[in-house]
């Protein structure tokens, strides 16, 4: 008896098109990402680049209308072409979601308890009983550092930080193979985010989970990560492991991401800020989607879309730039 090969990737996304009616180009225009086994993988961009998309696509969580090319490959299966059984078993098991708001995500007329039991109750009917169910949401609500009571209690008695708290112990009731985190730490303040933080850091070496956190805040993708995605306009712009992209970006989108990000030790005066705005999804691209907000831009980036590259001794950083090797070195100064 042969058994089947374990995934690589819990996540493997390749060359992932999404066409929207009413649109003149792609919402997400060949996008590769991967997140392996226990690995911690951020995508950052500007509002309206994709990442939340590309996020959910993950589940199928697909706007109506859209028309999907490439593969998104949950632990090897493709999510794109399952049936809704399959697909149903992914969402309650082996893939879950954190979403940005925790009161959007409940009934605000169901105690939290039901909240957390009922998914692996109507998926596992036949074999997990309430008490074991019950027993499981115990167990998670310490781990993200709550108590039984919470069981006992409505969404609006508990603060928001607690309500995060309680999607992640949600979502980790399947025993997810992948987690993913869209902007989880937004709408908390400052001390909870960092709260929330470490406590994903922490869930992801206990439990093994892969784990896609996307998120605005550069600072906190490079706290969190062992890799990084850029994403602008529909499209990876650069990619590489944290402490490397961030060091040394190579791609001019980046590198105005970081010189736009608040430091205590900036001058004072104004902040600096990307010129322009993202192209707009009605308007067809031939060339890089940077390059009218592009500094150094040429004829050649309005002619045609780049490849992406790989930094000289560096196979693992790659940005989608035909100018890459005129930022090396310039990253931590811009």
């Amino acid at each position: 008896m042969t058994t089947a090969p374990i995934p690589e990737h819990v996540l493997d996304i390749q060359g992932l098109r999404i066409t929207l009616p009413g649109t003149a180009r792609p919402v997400l225009d060949g996008v590769d990402l991967t997140v392996a086994a226990g690995e911690t993988v951020s995508l950052v961009g500007e509002s309206g680049s994709g990442k939340t998309l590309t996020s959910r696509s993950a589940l199928r969580l697909l706007p109506p209308g859209a028309v999907t090319e490439g593969a998104v490959r949950v632990n090897g299966d493709d999510v794109l072409t399952m049936d809704e059984g399959r697909l149903r078993a992914l969402r309650t098991g082996t893939a879950a979601m954190v979403f940005q708001d925790p009161r959007a995500a409940l009934n605000p007329l169901r105690r939290i308890g039901d909240f957390l039991t009922e998914s692996v109750r109507t998926e596992s009917v036949r074999t997990t009983r309430r008490a074991d169910a019950t027993a499981r949401a115990t167990e998670l609500l310490h781990a993200v550092g709550l108590d039984a009571s919470v069981l006992h209690k409505y969404p609006g008695q508990v603060s928001g930080g607690m309500l995060q708290r309680v999607m992640i112990a949600a979502a980790l009731m399947g025993d997810p193979a992948l987690l993913l985190a869209d902007e989880p730490t937004t709408a908390l303040d400052v001390t909870t985010q960092a709260e929330v933080v470490a406590l994903l850091a922490r869930l992801r070496e206990r439990f093994g989970t892969g784990l896609l956190f996307v998120t605005h805040d550069l600072d906190l993708a490079a706290a969190i990560s062992d890799r990084v995605y850029v994403m602008y306009a529909g499209r990876i712009a650069e990619q590489g492991p944290a402490d490397e992209l961030f060091a040394h970006p190579r791609h001019p989108y980046t590198a105005a991401l970081l010189a736009a990000t608040p430091r205590l030790e900036t001058a004072k005066g104004r902040l600096s800020a990307i010129e322009g705005q993202p192209p707009d999804l009605r308007t067809a691209l031939t060339g890089c989607a940077f390059a009218a907000r592009c500094a150094i831009a040429t004829e050649v980036c309005d002619e045609r879309a780049p490849r992406p590259r790989t930094a000289p001794g560096r196979p693992e950083h790659l940005a989608a730039c035909h100018h890459s090797d005129r930022l090396e070195g310039s990253a931590a100064d811009a």
